[in-house]
């Protein structure tokens, strides 16, 4: 585990625990070094962002490895919700399963048929046909589902339900990571968005996991990070 820290200042639990902070709870990256400094740790705002950014994509990379290995329901739940980026909207694919399992997310510049076909196309590759699929009733999203089945990329037996009611897990995960997100939703570059973004759904989806575990009271995002680390 401690290749990933290699030429790092800090030692690797000072950086587990500042990522951990930022990425779990609704916290700014000032709010972060105030915290830490008053354990006796000193270390600056932009220095923590760094290790987001960085430690951010890694931990992303490891947990969507190992969720390909988990038993995961195969009816999914698909939606998008816009992030700000430089005060335009930028639109972030989520998927989860009938359990609440997080799937996957990408963030991408546009809301179409062309991004919507893309996302499903990855869902697929890393798990797998599934049984069902579940989407509102976005005109761009129904295209997407079509064009799949005729090419054969998605099973034509695959179920299509085109409902809002039944998305509301989806819609209720969106708010619990977006309560995360920097005040006003607004990034300052879609690099950092993408970045920020993957360390927050990784710690929403060890949290969820905790959660159905029945650990919730002894959840620690530094330890969850830490094991992930060592698994990789």
């Amino acid at each position: 585990m401690k290749k990933h820290f290699k030429g790092k200042q800090y030692d690797y639990r000072i950086i587990i625990e500042a990522v951990g902070l930022y990425c779990h709870f609704p916290l700014s990256y000032r709010d972060c070094s105030i915290i830490m400094k008053k354990y006796s740790i000193k270390v600056s705002h932009t220095t923590i962002y760094r290790w987001v950014q960085q430690y951010g994509k890694l931990l992303y990379h490891i947990w969507k490895k190992r969720n390909r290995r988990q038993k995961l329901s195969d009816s999914w739940r698909i939606d998008e919700t816009y992030v700000k980026v430089k005060g335009k909207n930028r639109y972030l694919y989520r998927a989860i399963d009938s359990n609440g399992n997080t799937l996957d997310m990408w963030l991408r510049t546009h809301r179409d048929t062309v991004s919507t076909k893309a996302f499903i196309k990855r869902l697929i590759r890393d798990y797998g046909q599934p049984r069902s699929i579940v989407t509102d009733k976005y005109a761009p999203s129904l295209k997407a589902i079509k064009e799949l089945k005729e090419k054969r990329i998605l099973d034509r037996k695959v179920n299509h339900w085109k409902s809002k009611y039944l998305n509301n897990i989806l819609e209720q995960d969106h708010r619990q990571v977006k309560s995360r997100f920097p005040y006003g939703n607004n990034f300052q570059s879609t690099y950092t968005a993408a970045s920020t973004i993957k360390g927050i759904e990784v710690a929403s989806a060890l949290y969820k996991e905790s959660r159905r575990e029945i650990n919730l009271f002894d959840f620690s995002p530094w330890d969850e990070i830490e094991n992930l680390l060592k698994a990789a």
